[in-house]
């Protein structure tokens, strides 16, 4: 268990909030709590939905291609985004539910045919030691393991979640620094998704970015900026970044994202260098297409969150373009279904 003693109680140690806790009493996500000077998970097992869903969704769209994982959420979160769009999972714990064993899950995963795990919907660290247990088994039975995560916790949790088979990572950056300036996420240090990103790839984990444009919270140029500098600079251009739209949701009651503005950064992230960029929550296979960024071929369109063309060449271990052998960012087998 990761947490440290302090003299006001105990510090835990699985995200960067590193809640500090007396006795007694919960840390932020309300899924850990000082039980007489000890860190105890007391949402072990405790989940919200259980689902066999697309990787295309989380979204991952150069991860094991059009395979499903079965994917999973607990309760609670260690951020509280005021257009969060899992609010009724992640700020709430309902009394009388059932608990699940990670041997349940795995079986249930090869039963139904699931070529993977996720851990998905709310935030997955505030249920780490679970998660834990479920990959570790996975990796035994044969199945790959993701997260569709913020990315907040600490380098010790990302790092034994990666060696316990964390493999794929969708990464959601909130934003950048100077939103503090506006009294959004004033907590958040964003800086760490980018950090703990560059960690899962320097340990041979996949990763993409995501980032949901919200209006008046991190839809401005600066905001942008950064990003793209973080990305380009701590990651490279092979990481692929999706561009995700805003609905209200919550307690943020904007419009929309203007579609101007999600295809406007679209095209700047592609001319700052990234090679894969994609524009969510759209509905337009167009804009989910993955094409060649040497030649321009199409070599994968999507529909509805499955894989509708596949043409990349698998040679060696390596995915490469069929026109101009190219290499693409991929990882995992392509899946027909």
């Amino acid at each position: 268990m990761l947490y440290s003693s302090s003299d006001k109680g105990i510090v835990c140690e699985i995200c960067e909030r590193r809640c500090l806790i007396p006795v007694g009493m919960k840390g932020a996500c309300g899924n850990y709590m000082n039980s007489d000077g000890r860190l105890k998970h007391i949402g072990y097992g405790d989940l919200s939905a259980v689902e066999s869903r697309p990787i295309e969704l989380k979204p991952l769209f150069h991860y094991w291609p059009n395979s499903t994982a079965l994917t999973f959420s607990n309760w609670g979160c260690n951020f509280y985004c005021p257009w969060c769009q899992n609010d009724h999972i992640s700020f709430r714990w309902p009394s009388g539910r059932k608990r699940f064993s990670p041997e349940d899950l795995v079986e249930r995963a090869i039963k139904e045919g699931d070529e993977g795990m996720s851990a998905s919907f709310n935030e997955p660290t505030t249920n780490f030691d679970f998660i834990m247990d479920v990959f570790s088994l996975a990796s035994k039975k044969g199945l790959y393991s993701m997260m569709v995560t913020n990315g907040y916790q600490t380098e010790k949790a990302m790092k034994m979640l990666i060696e316990a088979g964390a493999d794929g990572w969708s990464i959601d950056v909130k934003g950048c620094p100077s939103m503090a300036q506006r009294r959004v996420l004033p907590h958040i240090n964003h800086e760490i998704p980018f950090r703990n990103a560059k960690i899962a790839l320097e340990m041979g984990g996949h990763v993409e970015i995501v980032f949901l444009l919200v209006p008046k919270a991190n839809n401005f140029e600066e905001c942008t900026d950064w990003l793209l500098n973080k990305h380009l600079s701590l990651l490279g251009p092979d990481v692929p970044l999706h561009i995700n739209r805003y609905f209200p949701a919550h307690l943020w009651r904007e419009p929309p994202t203007p579609l101007r503005d999600l295809l406007s950064f679209a095209e700047k992230a592609r001319k700052e260098g990234i090679k894969y960029v994609y524009v969510g929550n759209l509905g337009d296979p167009e804009l989910e297409s993955t094409k060649c960024p040497n030649c321009g071929k199409v070599l994968i369109r999507r529909s509805w969150h499955r894989v509708t063309y596949f043409s990349p060449v698998y040679e060696e271990g390596v995915y490469r373009c069929p026109r101009c052998g190219q290499k693409i960012y991929m990882r995992g087998r392509y899946i027909p279904k």
